[in-house]
């Protein structure tokens, strides 16, 4: 039996505070979603050092970035928004290395939510940074009041996600106020909700697995469709694994 591909995974970050001690967390909803699919999930708390970092992506096969608290946009060139919530710098400045250095070895790679963010913003793309302001005619993506707030999303033949959801009415959860705008040269928008929003991307590169979803499929409002993404991203993994021990 093929031995399952080890598929990293990025931490959130907090520090110490008066109510308790430094931090490191991720929602148990990635690693299982891995689990399920078929991998095996390796935690990566925030790193500074480029050879560790080089060593433990070097026995990976893939990896997912998670989401979470939005990327200071002065790093890219743009002012800072008061609608904001600014991650970490400590998980800032590991996962701008991280995602540089998956990009070089073209490394499996699928983003989740400011995980997709960082992979379209990294290869040239840019974000909204607040849709009510940005888009005002879009639909509400975010409810506070309501952490299962859903809307529909509209998937473009052909793709990765058409495979996923195939025909029919498809609704998923909903929990951002910031979203790709304009998308890096080498990929694809794969699925919008109705208002336009992107939802989806994937690379359309020929030596890069690369995917992201503005949508969580690992969270407990997902559907059963939604969890079919860890599925046909493990597959991909798989496959790509094969063609490098063929060519080797």
């Amino acid at each position: 039996m093929p031995r399952k591909p080890l598929v990293g995974l990025n931490a959130d970050y907090r520090p110490s505070r008066k109510e308790g001690a430094a931090l490191s967390f991720i929602a148990a909803g990635y690693y299982n979603a891995i689990l399920a699919a078929g991998g095996i999930p390796v935690i990566l708390p925030p790193m500074e050092d480029e050879d560790d970092v080089t060593r433990i992506l070097d026995m990976l096969q893939a990896f997912v970035l998670v989401g979470g608290a939005d990327l200071d946009p002065r790093r890219d060139g743009y002012q800072l928004h008061s609608s904001i919530r600014l991650m970490d710098s400590r998980r800032e400045d590991f996962d701008r290395m991280l995602m540089r250095m998956i990009a070089e070895r073209r490394m499996p790679v699928l983003g989740i939510g400011a995980g997709m963010q960082l992979l379209n913003i990294s290869q040239g793309g840019t974000l909204f940074l607040h849709l009510p302001e940005e888009l005002p005619t879009a639909i509400p993506h975010k409810d506070s009041h309501d952490p299962e707030h859903r809307h529909g999303l509209e998937v473009v033949f052909g793709t990765l996600m058409e495979r996923v959801y195939g025909d029919g009415e498809i609704r998923v959860n909903s929990m951002h106020h910031q979203s790709v705008d304009d998308v890096a040269a080498g990929f694809q928008i794969t699925a919008r909700c109705p208002d336009g929003v992107v939802e989806a991307i994937e690379s359309t590169q020929e030596d890069w697995w690369a995917m992201g979803t503005q949508f969580h499929p690992e969270s407990e409002s997902a559907s059963a469709l939604d969890v079919r993404i860890f599925e046909e991203f493990l597959d991909g993994v798989r496959e790509e694994t094969r063609a490098v021990r063929l060519v080797a």
